[in-house]
């Protein structure tokens, strides 16, 4: 009776022991970079029509990572909102350690938008085409100024200043009236439209006001600019 009482103890602790060794595990460098990326998604602020690119930083292959005998945990490491490069703190209790084992990794965050870019490098004075147009998405720290997402709103614009292969097209690079040129004067009221020509004095883009010079009368006249050559005054 007492050789079985004995056996029976024997088999509780060895299984308690086995149990206690099934939650003791050593983390791979892929589930530790995993559980920094996802830190970051759930924090992270993604506008609708954005792509997000999440990149933990790379993990040395020789890294001694300890066993765990808890989950690990993951936390920024500080309460400011998702920026271009952060900080994931990740953890765990070590039956190795006298304290929780925990690694510090910088994950970058690009945030792109889809925006109108240029195919090729457009020198001033060009009109510009569809055929040199390309929707493409760019980081958001590379977008600064008023710029587009819909290539046909640029078709037919001039080019101001130089805009290089590759890079996103702005406002202040065009002009939909540019000093100089013969335009369309439109003169609306709510029962008729006249039309007229007149002579850009100053660069324009869509909403800008303007002075024009009416040909017919010679009078300079200011006026806002609603399309490719074309102002707009009202009566």
């Amino acid at each position: 009776m007492k050789v079985k009482l004995v056996q029976i103890f024997i088999l509780f602790f060895w299984s308690l022991a086995v149990s206690a060794n099934n939650d003791i595990y050593t983390p791979s460098l892929s589930t530790i970079s995993q559980r920094a990326e996802e830190a970051i998604m759930k924090k992270v602020s993604i506008p609708e029509d954005a792509q997000v690119e999440i990149i933990p930083q790379r993990l040395d292959s020789r890294l001694n990572i300890p066993r765990c005998s808890s989950p690990l945990t993951a936390e920024i490491a500080s309460n400011r909102r998702i920026s271009k490069n952060n900080t994931v703190k990740i953890s765990c209790v070590s039956p190795d350690l006298d304290y929780p084992w925990q690694i510090f990794i910088s994950v970058r965050v690009n945030i792109g938008f889809p925006v109108v870019v240029a195919k090729e490098t457009l020198a001033s004075g060009d009109v510009i085409t569809q055929e040199q147009l390309v929707i493409s998405y760019v980081d958001q720290t590379s977008i600064r100024g008023q710029h587009f997402n819909d290539i046909s709103k640029v078709i037919g614009t001039r080019v101001k200043r130089r805009v290089t292969k590759n890079h996103p097209i702005f406002a202040k690079n065009l002009c939909y009236v540019c000093k100089g040129d013969t335009i369309s004067i439109f003169a609306r009221t709510q029962k008729f439209v006249i039309k007229t020509s007149g002579e850009a004095l100053r660069d324009g883009n869509l909403g800008d006001t303007i002075r024009v010079r009416n040909i017919s009368s010679n009078k300079t006249i200011e006026a806002r600019v609603v399309g490719i050559g074309e102002v707009e005054i009202r009566m």
